[in-house]
């Protein structure tokens, strides 16, 4: 057997092992795992061909697609990391991304056009658009230009020869920053597949299986999905984008699909277990229900179990700078239960240590420290970042004589239970979870001041059973409505960071030392008609 030490190594053998089944599917369409192998192939030289080597950056900017899985793994074969753009990213995030990753190429669509200009490609570093729709919407922006689809056709299916090692990195995931920009997360080889195999060996994924993917390539859980299915020469479906918004539609498609192995944030699934109708489906060929991102309100998880008793229930934890490195299965839930269920004990190859605020080690039930992390899952760093990144680690107390060995600071609060699983008390910091996705509430709080009627504001997370939370926006503005500052802010954030309501105020309240009084804020809006 070959050695499998890369991402797209997993795609080699199964197009070596099984070449006709069927390894992605979308819309109606079907790749199977030769396709797609000598398809990625062609991509990849492409773009060795226009310039892209080893340890360069290609970004991701289409959107979800059986090209689009195609051209992720292209670039894994050139040596180059992904960074994967949201599709309907505004333009100010889109540049910021470009602007601090300095791709060499852009794989895109023609929808991006108005998106990306001349001065952007030119001061970032940017050499190549290669367009899955045609070249010709950006022929003008001073860079090579390419029709990806037509300029793959010349190239040789066979796979290139570029060395690579499990250390470089694979891809780079924005998240929601607290300095108001998004950072990006660089995950190696490595990272991603101590993970996967885990998940595939955990799981007991097969070739029969049929995974969902649900969330976007910008979203970690996507890693799951995608690389999980090729690990075991499964078949992943392409659950198409805003489909979640429709359960009774994304009940059809579990079925429709014979999806057998489903991940997702939880609070698509209190939507499927509430409006889904899903005693009318036959989803008997799930085996197992995953979710991770936030909390699931006990009640909703309790009432999908009841709805589909077969399969089994894991909850599963980790940032995205550590991939998923805590789970618990879940067993079936008291009636009464209310308190929210474990994250579990910590995957293979991972240690998670609990540290109180006086960096001692906490192991008893009911003690509280914040959760570290250590091991083969955990990010290489921010790029670009090397202040954030050394902020984000601290030595691990308990490497005694092994150097300087780091922990990854999750900023998570956390306790045991009697059984020793860790219990997740909340965050350290002012990120928060709304509909599975990390924000930083500051970022928002820097797109709502850029507004140049607001004067001050405050972003606030409050709790909500299904979205996890919702974004209120408190500001002191004059002149302006609530629709014109939500449409403001859809001009720079992605559409799950935009505040669902904003609540004008004459003035917010300030604490002796004339900052904004944070915790009075949270109280009264938690203690109102918003909170759950």
């Amino acid at each position: 057997m070959r050695a499998r030490f890369l991402l797209h190594h997993l795609l080699r053998d199964a197009a070596t092992g099984a070449p006709t089944s069927p390894a992605v599917r979308h819309g109606g369409s079907e790749l199977s795992y030769g396709e797609l192998e000598e398809r990625s192939n062609r991509i990849a030289r492409v773009l060795l061909a226009s310039g892209v080597r080893r340890g360069d950056r290609v970004a991701i900017h289409v959107p979800k697609s059986l090209t689009a899985l195609e051209a992720l793994y292209g670039i894994l074969k050139t040596g180059a990391a992904y960074v994967p753009i949201e599709p309907a990213s505004p333009a100010p995030r889109l540049a910021d991304i470009v602007e601090q990753c300095r791709p060499r190429a852009i794989v895109t669509w023609s929808g991006a056009r108005e998106r990306l200009t001349d001065e952007l490609c030119r001061t970032s570093g940017v050499e190549c658009i290669a367009s899955t729709d045609g070249a010709d919407p950006f022929a003008d922006l001073g860079v090579l230009a390419l029709d990806l689809a037509d300029a793959a056709t010349a190239q040789s299916a066979e796979p290139p020869s570029v060395a690579a090692i499990d250390l470089d990195l694979a891809y780079i995931l924005f998240t929601s920053g607290s300095t108001g920009r998004p950072k990006g997360v660089m995950l190696s080889h490595r990272n991603a597949l101590t993970f996967v195999d885990w998940a595939a060996e955990t799981f007991g994924f097969g070739a029969e299986d049929r995974l969902s993917n649900h969330a976007p390539l910008t979203f970690d859980l996507s890693v799951l999905d995608l690389f999980g299915a090729a690990a075991a020469g499964a078949c992943v479906s392409l659950v198409p984008a805003g489909l979640s918004m429709f359960p009774t539609r994304l009940a059809q498609f579990i079925e429709a699909e014979r999806i057998s192995i489903w991940y997702s944030v939880p609070s698509v699934l209190t939507l499927l277990v509430t409006r889904g109708k899903l005693a009318e489906r036959d989803l008997s060929a799930l085996r197992w229900v995953l979710f991770a991102g936030e909390v699931f309100p006990v009640k909703y998880l309790r009432a999908l179990m009841h709805a589909l008793p077969h399969p089994r229930y894991a909850n599963l934890y980790g940032p995205t700078e550590t991939n998923v490195v805590t789970w618990y299965e879940v067993p079936p839930l008291p009636e009464d239960r209310t308190e929210p269920i474990p994250i579990g004990k910590a995957c293979a190859n991972s240690d998670c240590i609990a540290l109180d605020e006086q960096g001692r080690v906490v192991t008893e039930p009911g003690a509280e420290g914040v959760l570290h992390v250590r091991g083969s899952t955990v990010m290489q760093g921010y790029f670009g970042w090397p202040e954030e990144t050394a902020h984000a680690f601290v030595a691990n107390p308990l490497a005694d004589g092994r150097g300087d060995e780091r922990l990854y600071c999750t900023g998570d609060w956390v306790t045991f239970d009697d059984d020793g699983n860790f219990l997740y008390l909340g965050r350290r910091d002012h990120m928060v979870k709304t509909r599975g996705y990390r924000v930083e509430l500051g970022e928002i709080e820097t797109a709502l001041y850029a507004h140049p009627a607001v004067r001050e504001a405050v972003a606030v997370a409050v709790p909500d059973d299904i979205l996890g939370n919702r974004i209120l926006a408190l500001v002191v503005a004059d002149g302006v409505s609530e629709q014109e500052i939500r449409q403001h802010c859809a001009g720079l954030l992605p559409r799950y960071m935009v505040p669902e309501e904003v609540e004008f105020r004459a003035e917010l309240p300030r604490t002796a030392t004339d900052k904004v009084d944070r915790p009075r804020i949270l109280d009264e809006v938690r203690g109102g008609v918003g909170a759950t």
